[in-house]
């Protein structure tokens, strides 16, 4: 019982994430490209060279941690800002208060979080204390500031990008909430690698959605006599799972019956496939569900092999539409016999599946800077779009440009068939490979 009691009172305590907030920058996890050894934020912070700045990056990457990191290592007043509670009249009030305490020589850091949330009005309010240097204004925000910061506070900060969290320091951090006392050091907790590496790569770059996610799953543990946790499969998948919506909870035969409907027609059998739909649509099956289904079918298990699928697709659905059963059922029967009697090819089904895996395990994987798009002036700083090749400037209206992330380079999502227009397809695009492969340093 008092096993169970310790249990509870740990759950009521400050969020794990809260508890282990860094408190220093040795204990700060990620954004090396930044704060390794020699790297610039490092050393303006350690010369207490800080002067405003924006943090611009994803959630939980430490946007407020550092901003806190830095008021205690170079001993300022912190004062942190909320977009929501905050209006012109508290900005000014703290403001004058950051006036005095620089005239008895204390510096003021005024975080403030989500900045784009602010309006124009609450930015300006900012401005004339940063340019007289009363405060220190550290700015976070997930948005590019080049489009929700004013320009006039932007030309006076300095913005550095954070970048999402790696799998590995993610793992990593999980490892040390494990062992740390702050967290469940004081505890023995069953957690295999292999559920760390799961709640990392769920985790997204998000430190926070990580230990959240940890302390979930070890609440939700089997709890043993001599009070160890143990983290099962079945816990963890409650942590980490999708919502799922079922269109459908009351009958089994709805989805045996879409499923002989789709069957029917990849297996290129017309009679069938139009008796399936009959028996769906005298059941009073609605008609725009149907042709929903039909829709992805075109795109599935046609695809390429005969574009024209997908257009006999969307021509049903919108008939659906317009004037509905029991008009709409022939329109339906075409549709499903053309599915039928087309060329097949999963190809398009088989690209995205395999594009997703590969998304899913690298979701931080950042776009290159060369196809970035640098419409402000911080943004060409920052060398987006530089080394862009505009393919209709070449005579082949080619060029060896890559276009996937540096860890992803190579890979193939697509193989078209040899099915129906597809095979066409297939021969261009080993000609586009073959062109590329010479033509590529």
């Amino acid at each position: 019982m008092q096993q169970q009691m310790s249990m509870f009172e740990a759950s009521s305590a400050q969020p794990l994430a809260a508890r282990l907030r860094p408190n220093t920058l040795e204990e700060f996890v990620g954004q090396r490209h930044l704060l390794g050894e020699g790297k610039v934020l490092r050393r303006l912070i350690e010369g207490d060279q800080i002067s405003s700045m924006i943090f611009w990056g994803p959630p939980g990457v430490g946007k407020t941690t550092l901003a806190r990191i830095i008021a205690q290592r170079t001993r300022a007043a912190f004062i942190d800002f909320s977009a929501v509670t905050s209006g012109i009249k508290e900005i000014r009030g703290v403001m004058q208060q950051a006036d005095e305490n620089r005239r008895f020589g204390e510096r003021t850091i005024v975080f403030v979080d989500e900045i784009h949330r602010f309006n124009k009005a609450q930015q300006d309010a900012f401005l004339p204390f940063v340019e007289k240097g009363s405060i220190v204004l550290i700015g976070a925000t997930t948005e590019n500031p080049s489009f929700e910061v004013n320009a006039a506070l932007l030309s006076r900060c300095k913005v550095f990008v954070l970048q999402a969290l790696s799998v590995d320091e993610i793992t990593a951090l999980l490892r040390h909430a494990l062992t740390d006392p702050r967290g469940f050091g004081g505890q023995q907790v069953d957690f295999p690698e292999a559920f760390l590496t799961r709640v990392a790569v769920f985790a997204n770059g998000d430190a926070r959605t990580a230990l959240s996610t940890l302390e979930m799953a070890v609440l939700n543990g089997e709890l043993d006599a001599d009070g160890s946790v143990k983290v099962t499969e079945e816990a963890l998948a409650q942590c980490v799972s999708k919502k799922s919506l079922l269109y459908d909870k009351s009958g089994e035969e709805h989805y045996n019956l879409i499923s002989a409907l789709h069957k029917s027609m990849r297996n290129s059998d017309p009679q069938a496939a139009v008796y399936w739909l009959a028996r769906m649509l005298e059941a009073g099956e609605d008609p725009v569900y149907i042709a929903r289904r039909v829709t992805r079918f075109a795109s599935e298990d046609v695809g390429l092999a005969d574009p024209r699928a997908l257009e006999q697709a969307v021509a049903a659905f919108q008939a659906c539409r317009l004037i509905g059963m029991p008009e709409c059922s022939v329109h339906l029967t075409q549709a499903v016999t053309y599915m039928a009697l087309a060329p097949k090819s999963n190809a398009l089904y088989v690209a995205y599946e395999t594009a997703k895996r590969d998304a899913e395990k690298a979701l931080a994987e950042p776009v290159p800077l060369h196809l970035r798009n640098a419409v402000t002036g911080l943004m060409r700083q920052l060398d987006y779009g530089k080394g862009y090749q505009y393919a209709h400037d070449y005579e082949d209206k080619l060029t060896a440009m890559t276009c996937l992330p540096e860890n992803l380079a190579g890979k193939q999502y697509y193989v078209p068939t040899n099915q129906g227009e597809e095979a066409e397809l297939a021969e261009r695009l080993d000609r586009i490979e073959a062109w590329k492969k010479g033509n590529r340093d």
